[in-house]
Parts: C-alpha cells; sequence; structure tokens
C-alpha cells in the first residue's frame, strides 16, 4: 500500500500532536451568543440563473462584524410538505461555483445551498484573497482569527435555512470538499441541527503534525511563510500554535452529534492523512471513513456517485 505518512494501523489510533484547549467550548459558546445577538439583516432574491427544474435564489446575510455574506438557494418548483436541506461549503481560494453543478438534488425534493466564504473569491465580504487566510488575525489573538468569523457565518447560514418554512429542520446535511469539508464538520459540531455530514479530506486540522511533516502545500505554505516574517526564531511559536488551536477541526470533532462520513486519501500531501484521521478519531457519533489508498488531494473517481448515495440513504432514514 502506499505510504507518505504514519502505516494505517498507527493512522486509526493517532489522535493528533496537541490537545484541546481548556477554554475551547467557553470560547465558541461566547462568540456564538455574540452572533445570535448580532443583526442578520437577511436577503432572499430571484437569482438571474433561471432553471425549468427548479427555483433559485440569491441569499445574503450579515457576518458578526457586519461584513455581507453570500450564498447560492436552489429549491424545488413545487414544495408540497417541508423539505430536506443540503448545506455545502467550498474549497480553499475559490468560491460558491456554477448553478447547474448542483440542480439535480431538486429531482429529490431537497433544497440546496452553498456559501462564499468571505474575502476569497466569491461575493462575500470587500477584499479578495486566494491565500493567506490561514493565518489571518494571527498576531492579534484568536478573537481575530479569520476563520473564527468563517465558521460563525457558517453557522449562521445553517440557522438561516433551519428556520425557512420550506425546510425540514430535522433533515439538514452538510457538504464540502477540503476547506468546505472543514466548514461542513465544524458546523455540525456548532449547530445541533445537523443529521449528517459528509466531509471529503478536510483542511484545518491537526496545525503542528502538518508542520512538523513538512508536507503542507498550498495553504498550508501560509504557516511557513507566517513564521519567516513574524517570527524567524519561533521564540513565540508555541502561543501561536495555541491560538490556531481554537479553529483546528479536530479540536470539534468531540461536538458532532449527527452521523459523519469522511473521505481520505493516503497519498494526500496537502492535507496529510495523520491530520485528517486525528480528527476523525475523536468523533464519537455515528462514523464511518473512506480510504482511497492511492489518491491524494485531488478528484476521486466515482465519489459523487458516493456523494448521491450518502444523500439518498440519509433521506431515507
Amino acid at each position: 500500500m502506499p505510504n507518505i505518512d504514519l502505516s494505517l494501523e498507527k493512522l486509526k489510533e493517532y489522535k493528533g500532536a496537541r490537545e484541546i484547549p481548556e477554554d475551547m467550548n467557553i470560547f465558541w459558546e461566547e462568540n456564538i451568543k455574540k452572533l445570535n445577538e448580532s443583526e442578520e439583516r437577511i436577503e432572499i432574491l430571484s437569482s438571474q440563473f433561471k432553471s425549468p427544474i427548479c427555483n433559485c435564489y440569491d441569499i445574503s446575510f450579515l457576518g458578526i462584524d457586519g461584513i455581507r455574506v453570500y450564498a447560492k438557494m436552489i429549491m424545488p418548483k413545487i414544495i408540497k410538505k417541508r423539505i430536506p436541506a443540503i448545506v455545502e461549503f467550498h474549497g480553499y481560494g475559490g468560491s460558491n461555483g456554477d448553478w447547474s453543478r448542483r440542480l439535480h438534488y431538486s429531482s429529490l425534493d431537497v433544497a440546496y445551498f452553498i456559501m462564499d466564504c468571505r474575502d476569497q473569491m466569491g461575493k462575500s465580504g470587500k477584499e479578495y484573497f486566494r491565500t493567506g487566510n490561514l493565518t489571518r488575525g494571527l498576531l492579534e489573538g484568536p478573537e481575530e482569527l479569520y476563520y473564527k468569523k468563517v465558521y460563525l457565518d457558517a453557522l449562521r447560514l445553517i440557522n438561516i435555512v433551519s428556520n425557512l418554512n420550506e425546510i425540514d429542520e430535522e433533515h439538514i446535511l452538510t457538504l464540502g470538499y477540503s476547506q468546505g469539508g472543514a466548514l461542513a464538520l465544524v458546523s455540525a459540531a456548532l449547530s445541533k441541527k445537523i443529521k449528517s455530514t459528509f466531509a471529503i479530506y478536510p483542511y484545518l486540522c491537526d496545525f503542528k503534525r502538518v508542520w512538523d511533516l513538512d508536507y503542507g502545500e498550498f495553504a498550508y505554505q501560509e504557516l511557513r511563510d507566517f513564521f519567516r516574517w513574524y517570527d524567524p526564531m519561533h521564540k513565540n511559536e508555541e502561543k501561536y500554535f495555541k491560538t490556531l488551536d481554537y479553529i483546528d477541526v479536530k479540536n470539534f470533532a468531540s461536538m458532532i452529534k449527527g452521523d459523519v462520513t469522511v473521505v481520505s486519501g493516503l497519498m494526500d500531501k496537502v492535507c496529510p492523512p495523520s491530520a485528517q484521521f486525528s480528527l476523525y478519531n475523536r468523533i464519537i457519533s455515528k462514523k464511518q471513513q473512506l480510504i482511497y489508498p492511492d489518491f491524494g488531494h485531488e478528484n476521486i473517481n466515482g465519489l459523487e456517485d458516493e456523494i448521491y448515495n450518502w444523500v439518498l440513504n440519509t433521506l431515507n432514514k
């Protein structure tokens, strides 16, 4: 079996290079409280994109700091009763993509949503950063971390979806690749409304392990750049990794209540296998892991069909 990391046997036991901050729950409870007290200003408008098989809408709302966040909403033409919803999150440095990519869920009487992450390449926020977001706010501390705000944006979208009259709040699913997988998992941790999550090679896991392996490509290159510019002798390394602990997805794993499927490629040098396993091995709810020995951080043959079957199976439970 190909191997760039620990053996598969050791991967199945590995739980991460660092432990959860003692005040992790308090930190997030306080931020969720602030989110709930902040203004939403939700807008739902018909999209310029039209389809004969479904209705398409642009949603926007305010994040905790007043940044406007956008999402796509796709609804079946005819809705006779409350319907399930899929909330998807996109990969790092991208956007919510083309409308036509997920129109097929309308044929299952399922609503579909996907959020543009702030300040990446979509419509959310005011700036555009394809990279550099992982370490944004790291100098200032946990409260200013970019991903703290994105996690709260994702939670707000989940709350908006669950409160729509058309949606069955007991059948909300989250989905995503890489950064999107991380957001799908964190949403399931911060909200009790997520029935099931499908996360493909999730990003933002076990930062210290990725650093020690020196396998982090693309997004994790930002850690190296950060230290080169702001802490070249690593005098404050512990402080910075402690700050990142508050957004480390593995530290949210035990909060998840719904079912979870995690997809991992054992040749992944962008989000190394051990980082992904550190998350999976901490999940205590019902879970399964789909392991692809020969694949890295890339399109995986047959995976879209697995996702479709996951939706069908979840709806039938």
